[in-house]
């Protein structure tokens, strides 16, 4: 069994919710969810808010759609039919979907067992408004908490089914979907199926909201509650005839903000809504039982920060607490009445305004909550501040190298809505049947338009929209304009990615590719011979035409990279009378100049990989690694989620790992890009 329902302060809670359930009896329960539930289960009908009405019943008992009336049926048909009343069926129903929001909070939040007690289990305003007072606002919390579960396990189906079970249960709910459209709409890689989400989304409203629109009865109940209108009672009136709402105004202007956000993670996600609901919550004069809306954003939040964030928490849960008792009388079921308000009235102990100063810290300590919320969980979060500025990654090296393969492998791993690619070839002056190639090779800079692919990566970089030409290198020649939109990352590839000094100070991460000569001629014959159609004769006399420029201006780009990714096979005699159609057994060569968590890195390769790993280190703090043995895309897979956790959440859904070598290159390079954001966010 989990150790989290092992602790002493699980016991206790549960504990001190039992007595509650036995010793309380709360005005909410027995005037009005009881008499609703037992007069709508004596005669099970489709619509069982007419039956409540057929009677003169009060509007305000049951304010709500379907899916509440769906969840407290079971549990108070069975203690109807067993003779037990009623009141005890609907709260221990109460008890289940507290129970299950801390277990699905314990998976959200896993490990945090102590702190998930104390800011959820022991939370005295879920304790006070569920049991003490009896509403039930902990089913519609319960329902958004699993959809926002189910998103997090990329569910999006059944997610939607559960947002619009929600909205249902609690009308108020519908608070927070348009934070799920923008968060599944804005996150890239989740926006390929947020029609799964609208799917399971019109499921949901199908089954548990179209019949109740057609209830006279229920809708009547709904809007005729007085609670609805209390978004309006802050309100702005100019002249008499001009009227501001607050509340939908600073919730309009959160949603554009929301919107605003480029890169909307899950952590942002989270936050956004808690926000909201606190916003809500303090400028309302909310009903008790709306505070617990809160609470599992709340305790996300302490989770996720420090002590501090759990004394702000506690205090407002106190002040709310001193409120919510001085306001409402309790009810017990023997029939005694504790009004605490009253007694300290008579008393001389509470003054005309202690509830008013009451009520005002508690706003105060809301707003800073509220603060630090958006200033810890959204101002320091990596997805928010990469939003501000693509991250650029040069990748230089030359012809035969594997450039393009390298960066499609990247490319893969970030996915495709997230990555533009930005090709030096796309910058030939020439066609490949001009006489000027006769001339010069295109490895000479002086053959392509380095001035244009400078600037339109720093149009790229500044979020610019750029128009070129593609190469098509099986025609040899330039094909329409096409436009290129800026991107989260940017990939510029080019024979002369590293050449000019301005180029280099654009790059977040500069990577040169190195490779045996031999195994480069063996790998240029595969691509040109199998890819692009030249034949052996061609690409032989390619190499020896242009091997002066490729040491005169492509080798020295090496010594401005950030990371040398180097391939090697594994004995130089591998290379001899080999099919070029068969890559050869390979090593890796690693050098950087900055060095990296070496130590970290070995342990995965040789632990999670079981390659051969040396390591050495040179006196100006770079790092050379030669690694040598076969793997799977799993097993990086894998050493990439050790190795860079906090990276996890930049890639695709479905990262494309790869086999071998390259798979290797994938891991070396994200590395150095968690290390990159890392120094990034510290500055």
């Amino acid at each position: 069994m989990n150790r989290l329902y092992l602790s002493p302060l699980f016991l206790i809670g549960v504990v001190l919710r039992v007595l509650l359930i036995i010793y309380m009896a709360p005005d909410a329960v027995t005037i009005w969810y009881i008499p609703f539930l037992e007069v709508t289960t004596d005669t099970l009908t489709f619509d069982p808010w007419s039956t409540w009405m057929d009677g003169k019943n009060m509007i305000e008992a049951f304010p709500y759609g379907y899916a509440m009336w769906l969840v407290l049926l079971p549990m108070t048909l069975i203690t109807k039919l067993s003779g037990i009343p009623m009141s005890y069926g609907y709260e221990l129903t109460l008890f289940l979907a507290d129970f299950s929001l801390l277990y699905i909070l314990d998976k959200l939040l896993p490990n945090r067992h102590r702190l998930l007690l104390i800011a959820y289990w022991m939370s005295p305003i879920v304790i006070l408004a569920c049991y003490a007072l009896g509403y039930n606002d902990i089913i519609p919390a319960l329902l958004l908490t699993l959809s926002i579960f189910f998103i997090r396990q990329t569910k999006l189906k059944l997610a939607g089914v559960l947002c619009a079970a929600a909205i249902s249960a609690k009308l108020s709910m519908i608070i927070a979907l348009p934070l799920f459209a923008i968060y599944l709409f804005n996150n890239k890689a989740l926006r390929q199926r947020f029609l799964s989400f609208v799917l399971g989304f019109s499921i949901g409203l199908l089954l548990l909201g179209l019949p109740f629109l057609f209830s006279d009865s229920g809708l009547q109940m709904l809007f005729g509650n007085p609670e609805m209108d209390k978004i309006y009672y802050l309100f702005i009136n100019m002249d008499g005839q001009f009227t501001v709402y607050i509340v939908p105004l600073i919730y309009l202007v959160v949603l554009y903000w929301v919107w605003r956000i480029k890169r909307l993670n899950f952590d942002l996600f989270q936050a956004t809504i808690g926000i909201v609901f606190l916003l809500i919550l303090l400028m309302t004069p909310a009903s008790p039982g709306w505070f617990i809306w809160c609470i599992p954003f709340l305790a996300i939040y302490q989770a996720m920060s420090g002590r501090v964030a759990i004394l702000f928490v506690g205090l407002f849960s106190i002040l709310y607490v001193l409120n919510t008792l001085l306001m409402i009388p309790l009810q017990f079921s023997n029939g005694n009445v504790f009004d605490s308000g009253r007694f300290l009235y008579d008393v001389s102990l509470l003054g005309p305004h202690t509830i008013a100063i009451i009520q005002t810290i508690m706003v105060a300590i809301g707003l800073v909550l509220v603060m630090r919320i958006w200033r810890e969980a959204i101002n320091r979060n990596d997805f928010f501040r990469l939003s501000r500025q693509s991250f650029l990654i040069g990748v230089a090296g030359d012809s035969g190298s594997g450039k393009d393969t390298f960066c499609d492998s990247i490319t893969g791993l970030f996915g495709t809505h997230s990555v533009v690619k930005h090709s030096g070839d796309d910058y030939h002056l020439w066609d490949r049947k001009k006489p000027m190639w006769q001339i010069m090779t295109p490895l000479n800079p002086m053959a392509n338009d380095l001035e244009g692919f400078s600037h339109d990566l720093i149009s790229l970089a500044d979020g610019k929209q750029i128009q070129t030409r593609h190469y098509d290198h099986e025609k040899g020649q330039m094909g329409q304009l096409h436009k290129i939109k800026s991107n989260d990352f940017i990939i510029a590839n080019g024979l002369h990615a590293l050449y000019l000094p301005i180029l280099r100070d654009c790059y977040n991460l500069k990577i040169y590719l190195d490779i045996d000569e031999g195994l480069r001629r063996h790998f240029k014959l595969n691509r040109d011979v199998g890819d692009r159609g030249h034949t052996v004769e061609k690409v032989l006399n390619e190499f020896e035409k242009r091997g002066s420029d490729s040491i005169r201006f492509i080798h020295p780009q090496s010594a401005y990279a950030d990371l040398v990714l180097s391939l090697h096979p594994i004995h130089p005699r591998l290379l001899e009378d080999i099919d070029y159609k068969k890559t050869p057994p390979l090593k890796l060569i690693v050098k950087t100049r900055h060095g990296l968590n070496e130590i970290a890195l070995n342990r995965v390769l040789v632990g999670v990989c079981g390659l051969h790993v040396d390591i050495v280190l040179s006196e100006d703090g770079g790092v050379k690694i030669t690694i040598e043995g076969e793997t799977s895309a799993a097993d990086i897979a894998l050493s990439a989620k050790i190795l860079c956790p906090n990276l996890m959440e930049f890639l695709d859904l479905t990262p494309k790992w790869q086999d071998g070598v390259l798979g290797l290159m994938q891991l070396i390079t994200i590395s150095h890009i968690s290390q990159i954001l890392t120094k990034r966010f510290i500055k």
